[in-house]
Parts: C-alpha cells; structure tokens; sequence
C-alpha cells in the first residue's frame, strides 16, 4: 500500500526531495533516505499538507539528520534513530536555538520529526521514546494584530492604488476585498481559478484551505463586482480552471506582490507595520466578532480546525474595548 501511494505521490516533490538529498550530501544510510523519501510522499500525496509544510518538514528532518550524524560521528542509520534519546534531541534544538531560529521554527521542526518518528514505528523500522516525551519549547503568548475598521477602509479605496496600471490596480482591489470581506488567506485567495467567481448575483464561494479541507464563504456583491472588473481590464485570458489573478508577465501572482504593494501603502496612508495582508483576515474575524458574530460561525467562515483556534480574537476583543475604556476613563 506504502508502496502505491509513493508513486502516485506529485514527481515535483519526490524530485524536490531527491535534489535537496544531493545537494547536501545527508550522511545517512540508504534505508533512512528512502524512508525520509516515503515520509515526505505521503505528506504530500496521502494527508495533503501544504507544499509550503511539506518543504518546512524536509528542511528541519534534513537539519536533524544532518546534525544527528557529526552529534554521534557516523551515519544516520535506523538503528542509530531508535536509540535516539532526550539528551540527542535537546543538542538539537539548542543547535538550531544558536543558530538564529526563532521559537516557532525550533517547534514546528519538532513536530516535523514527531511525524517522521511516527512514520518510522508504523513502518516497523525505528522508533523513539524520547521524540514522543520530549516537550516544544514554550512559546511567547502573542495575540493577533488586526486593524482598525477605518485602517482597514482606507485600504480598500480605490484611490489607494491609483499609481498601479489600471488593470493591476483592479487585481489588487480585488485580492483586498478576499482577505478582508471574505477571511481568506492570501494563499487562498491567490489560488481562485477564473471560473470561482464567474457572475455577478454569486452568493457564496468554495475555497480549499489547509489539509485540502473545503469551506464555504460568503460572497458580497461589492467582491464579486471588484473581481469582474478586474476580468474586464486584465489583458490576459481569463476562463475555466486557469488562475485568477495573474502577474504582470501573465504567470502565477506571488504573495510577495501584494504584500510589497500593501507595505509600500502603509506609508502613504499612515498605517503602522501591523498593517500586512495577513491583518486582513484578523480583522474580519474580529469585526464580525464585535459586531455580535458568532464564535462557531467565524470558526467555519476562517477553516480553523478547531475552536481553540478561534477563541484567540475574543482576547483580542476584549484588549481592545479595555484600551478604550482606559482613553474613556483615565482616571478610573
């Protein structure tokens, strides 16, 4: 079965992860790369995490392997993975800690190699005690940082991006209003074929999110009527289940695009660096929340796989009405 969902995993990523092998020359044994292949297959192909946590996991179990192999002075081997122990894996987050990353890299390249431990014992191959005691370094408690709801309308005027051909200008328009009327990630947003949004009057819009998990969302008709003028300036073709919002050059539209164009905006219009792409879906998660949304209903709305997750914009909330108490009351 293993063996089946391997090769019919996507050949960029088995190709993806067989380059990286080359390039740096993981000393580790045969049998360890080709379960680190497998692993990162079904990754891929099987629980359809993101391409983005697919090349995360192989860069951080690479850095593992890599530094397991000069820690103990010999090749990586299944053996040498179940002996694996607490002192082992604490060297290496220190490692990595030294090495400039930053707490939640440190951590999610923990979870990386629960995973890929997790794999190994399922497959009968090794297995480690101290990978499944060992604790995450704790983590600074850090409260999303949305935008004010005037901060927010000043994005979305037109006029904002009146420097930018018209036609872009319509396409960022158009990318805004998603993060922002309908909660999406930018990667969601940037992802809509030409035919998700196809005429006016649509209510509501499928978007696949994290883990392949589909939600639906409501569409405002003000959206709907940016995305269709939008259609109407970009000068590339538009139809089927060719990407929406394109490049200058007519290719794929990179995040890095619209977050440059909102950084450079944040100037213009007075914004401070809270001001980001991503504070767009903060933002419609908590407006709707101090407008008397619904918890539950804005768990579904943002693709939050559990409610936990969402709890997060009630502190928010609450930061926020105390702030303004205090401005309010001064003296109190």
């Amino acid at each position: 079965m293993l063996a089946a969902m391997v090769k019919n995993a996507p050949s960029s990523q088995k190709s993806a992860g067989d380059r990286q092998e080359t390039l740096s020359s993981i000393p580790a044994q045969a049998e360890v790369l080709a379960a680190r292949r497998n692993w990162l297959a079904v990754l891929a192909a099987v629980r359809r995490f993101s391409p983005l946590t697919v090349a995360a996991y192989e860069r951080d179990s690479r850095q593992f392997l890599n530094f397991l192999a000069e820690y103990k002075g010999e090749a990586v081997s299944l053996a040498g993975l179940q002996a694996v122990a607490i002192t082992d894996l604490r060297a290496f987050l220190s490692w990595r800690r030294n090495n400039g990353a930053g707490i939640r890299s440190v951590g999610r390249g923990l979870a990386g190699l629960r995973s890929f431990f997790k794999f190994l014992e399922r497959q009968g191959l090794a297995g480690s005690a101290a990978v499944k005691i060992i604790r995450s370094p704790r983590r600074p408690k850090t409260l999303p940082k949305p935008l004010t709801e005037a901060a927010a309308a000043r994005l979305m005027q037109p006029d904002a991006w009146s420097e930018e051909e018209p036609w872009v200008a319509a396409r960022n328009m158009a990318v805004m209003l998603l993060l922002y009327g309908c909660g999406l990630r930018i990667a969601e947003a940037l992802s809509l074929t030409s035919n998700a949004i196809a005429a006016n009057g649509q209510k509501s819009l499928y978007i696949t999110g994290k883990g392949g998990k589909t939600r639906l969302v409501p569409l405002l008709p003000i959206i709907a009527e940016a995305v269709a003028q939008y259609k109407k300036l970009c000068p590339y073709v538009l139809e089927g289940e060719t990407l929406l919002f394109r490049g200058v050059r007519g290719g794929r539209l990179a995040p890095a695009i619209i977050q440059r164009g909102v950084k450079q905006l944040r100037a213009a219009l007075g914004l401070g660096p809270t001001a980001t792409p991503h504070a767009l879906r903060h933002s419609f998660a908590t407006h709707l929340l101090a407008r008397g949304g619904d918890l539950r209903m804005i768990q579904e709305l943002l693709g939050h796989a559990g409610l936990a997750t969402t709890q997060i914009y009630t502190q928010v909330e609450g930061e926020r009405l105390l702030d303004i108490y205090k401005k309010a009351f001064p003296r109190a």
